[in-house]
């Protein structure tokens, strides 16, 4: 195997991930990010790590329900109008791919970069000190009653076609096993096998530092281009200067965008704003992550409280965070766990990257030596470590275990 010099653009968990699995590998790394490690997308989400998540947002039936969804001050779906211009094109092809026969293609596609999660997770931090935030755990999702179940039948008849099997309780046992869910909450579908990280934003740190004790180079530093004079990658540029390499991995997130367009290649990409609440020193918890169905969002015990996730906006990058999300989601975990209270509470706002097809872009981009390794929209943190090792496979010349033609990054083209 030839030893390469690779430059990894964005410190995410897709990033740290590709960095650590290229440096077993025996390659010189170095990892570049413009912020803080870990501050990004990797920071705010879930911690789930959801090994049953292979199903799109775009379901058959949005193109009808949408508007109407938009238009519901009780559904988590937002969109700042003043964006609708610049968004319709992507939306347009977002859209199209809610149909049966997309949707089942979408499903296939994020099954093999999802379905092993846990077990990834647990080979990146196998005796290391980032092993503490790694916690196995059953994922449940809370449903009103059966027939709400019911009405999701299309979902779980995908999730089975994957594999993921759920085990079903009813009545009073719900709140026997967890007693924080309110009365109306009657049914909870259990997904074993699965897990969680207690601090995405401490885990991807804690990553990067055992990048950093294997020799490893962090640099703080904004990317601005690519040299490419030579036919592939020599360099990237920044405005920290240039360093020098022979393959580089484009692992951060929305903002790979303009840097695929210097490749040549225009992503139909939009960022999903995405939100939480941190309830500090909360009353009570669950045991285990849980999606609460009637409102679409995920509680997950931390090592910081209580995080509440969820909402879906569309709305660029630039405005800030809108109240309107962050009032429905209080509002939501209210309904849900009416007894909880906490010392304090702590917003976040972030932006997931959002192809229109749901599926990230993972490979080499135009025989340049640089390689795409983002657009994961609700499952970064969940196949960051998947990813990471299919794209060091790719640059350590291995013949990666899975087909990795549904992520081509040339497919928009």
């Amino acid at each position: 195997m030839k030893k390469n010099n690779v430059v990894v653009i964005g410190a995410g968990i897709v990033g740290v991930s590709t960095a650590l699995w290229l440096k077993r590998e025996g390659h010189d790394v170095t990892l570049i990010d413009k912020g803080e490690p870990g501050m990004g997308a990797s920071f705010g989400n879930a911690g789930v790590l959801a090994s049953c998540s292979v199903t799109p947002v775009t379901a058959p039936g949005l193109i009808m329900k949408g508007p109407k969804f938009l238009l519901d001050p009780n559904f988590p779906l937002f969109l700042r109008w003043s964006y609708l211009p610049k968004l319709a094109g992507w939306l347009m092809r977002y859209l199209s791919h809610a149909t049966d026969k997309e949707t089942r293609r979408i499903a296939q596609g994020l099954a093999p970069i999802v379905g092993d999660s846990v077990e990834l997770h647990r080979a990146l931090v196998e005796g290391t000190n980032a092993a503490k935030w790694l916690q196995e755990s059953t994922y449940s999702f809370a449903y009103n009653d059966r027939a709400a179940f019911e009405a999701d039948a299309y979902t779980w008849e995908l999730r089975r076609n994957a594999g993921f099997v759920p085990e079903l309780i009813e009545g009073d046992a719900v709140q026997e096993l967890e007693p924080i869910l309110s009365k109306n909450i009657k049914l909870l579908a259990l997904m074993r096998d699965h897990g969680f990280i207690l601090d995405p934003g401490a885990y991807v740190q804690d990553l990067v530092q055992v990048f950093e004790d294997m020799g490893g180079l962090l640099v703080q530093a904004e990317v601005k281009d690519f040299d490419l004079s030579g036919g592939s990658i020599s360099a990237v540029m920044t405005d920290k200067g240039r360093f020098e390499c022979d393959r580089a991995v484009l692992a951060c997130g929305v903002w790979s965008k303009p840097l695929m367009k210097k490749l040549g290649i225009n992503v139909p990409l939009e960022a999903e704003r995405g939100y939480h609440i941190l309830f500090k020193n909360p009353s009570e918890q669950p045991s285990q992550p849980i999606m609460v169905a009637s409102g679409k969002f995920v509680a997950t015990p931390m090592a910081q409280g209580l995080r509440c996730a969820g909402v879906v906006e569309f709305g660029g990058l630039e405005a800030g965070a809108s109240k309107a999300p962050l009032a429905l989601l209080r509002k939501k975990v209210r309904e849900n766990f009416p007894n909880l209270e906490a010392s304090s509470e702590e917003e976040w706002l972030g932006f997931r990257p959002a192809p229109s097809d749901s599926l990230p872009l993972i490979g080499e981009v135009r025989k340049s030596g640089v390689y795409a390794a983002f657009g994961h929209h609700h499952i970064g943190l969940t196949g960051g470590p998947k990813t990471g090792r299919l794209v060091s496979d790719l640059i350590s010349g291995k013949r990666p275990n899975n087909d990795i033609s549904p992520y081509d990054p040339h497919r928009f083209t």
